[in-house]
């Protein structure tokens, strides 16, 4: 195996379609883990559910039509005896339909509850600040409040407010989940016409159409998933018959690797990396260390998410057209 391995190597990256699909699979894969990687979180942040229900949710809707669109993909390329230029024509324009399809996507928008001090203001100004200053105003400047708390309460105005000290509650009544924080100034300042401005705890709940949104969006993850699966196949063909017969176990293995080191273990840390520059409020540690992030700018959240994808996968197309143009001479040339 030794002094095969030089020579081997070599000739796999003098092999044009092969290393072309090399790049395409670290972009397309990059973009898969990394949605795939924060979706739990997104529907989390996006649609305010918990991280069982999102991880549930992708579990039922993705899960078995991935698997039925390999199966699918598999009998399709067994039914219909195509050469290489054919496969590689057919992964390439089922690809290319999802990916334009997944556009979809963006119109499933579900804005959350403003929260006073991070995406409004004290008076109900829209305004994002990723600074933990802007928590303080003169409604609660005498409270003394910590700003490292995230102990969120809704206000009878529809904002939520970081903490009850934050809100400038003066009281509260009940015990547990049914405590009820009442006298708070920060309320009475947005403009709330009320003798008993109160908030009770939890952030304030999203809009009426999130339910709606989430159905869409889940809808459209099945739908893509589908259609996505349906060209694993096709381009798995087109990576194994561009390999000679003594090539192809080496060459799946360095294509698995290269999928694994450049697209497997990087993405996460950089859609991470990006991800964590839109938040907003981080949480704090019992031993004062910076804990989970509490709350995002979800709008700048849902532009990286999704455009990041979109990005890698829309740059993966161009050797997608290399590979078809290559395949198309050798094709001309082997019916000269």
């Amino acid at each position: 195996f030794i002094p095969d391995f030089i020579p081997y190597l070599k000739a796999l990256f003098r092999n044009p379609v092969y290393m072309l699909f090399i790049c395409i699979t670290v972009l397309q894969f990059s973009a898969f883990n990394g949605m795939v990687s924060f979706m739990p979180k997104y529907l989390e942040q996006q649609f305010g559910k918990s991280a069982s229900d999102a991880i549930f949710l992708i579990g039922v809707y993705n899960l078995p039509v991935i698997c039925i669109g390999y199966f699918l993909g598999g009998l399709l390329m067994k039914k219909f005896k195509t050469n290489s230029f054919q496969t590689a024509t057919i992964a390439f324009s089922i690809s290319l339909l999802e990916y334009l399809f997944s556009f979809l996507i963006f119109r499933n928008v579900c804005d959350a509850s403003p929260v006073a001090g991070l995406t409004v203001s004290y008076e109900g100004i829209p305004r994002v600040s990723y600074t933990e200053n802007t928590l303080l105003a003169g409604c609660n400047s005498d409270c003394n409040c910590t700003l490292k708390v995230w102990d969120p309460v809704c206000g009878d105005n529809g904002i939520t407010y970081v903490s009850p000290c934050l809100a400038g509650c003066k009281a509260s009544t009940g015990t547990g989940k049914h405590v009820v924080f009442e006298n708070c100034t920060c309320i009475a300042a947005s403009g709330f016409s009320s003798q008993n401005v109160s908030a009770i705890l939890g952030q304030c709940d999203k809009e009426e159409n999130c339910n709606r949104m989430l159905r869409d969006f889940l809808i459209c993850s099945l739908v893509g998933s589908f259609i996505f699966s349906l060209a694993a196949m096709p381009g798995y063909m087109v990576l194994i018959r561009s390999l000679k017969p003594e090539e192809k176990s080496f060459g799946v293995g360095i294509h698995g690797m290269a999928a694994r080191v450049f697209a497997g273990i990087p993405s996460p840390i950089y859609f991470g990396a990006l991800i964590d520059t839109t938040c907003l409020k981080w949480g704090t540690k019992s031993c004062g260390g910076e804990g989970a992030c509490r709350m995002y700018d979800i709008v700048a959240y849902r532009w990286l998410y999704l455009g990041l994808p979109v990005l890698l996968r829309g740059v993966s197309y161009i050797p997608c057209v290399f590979i078809l143009v290559i395949l198309k001479k050798k094709l001309k040339s082997s019916e000269s």
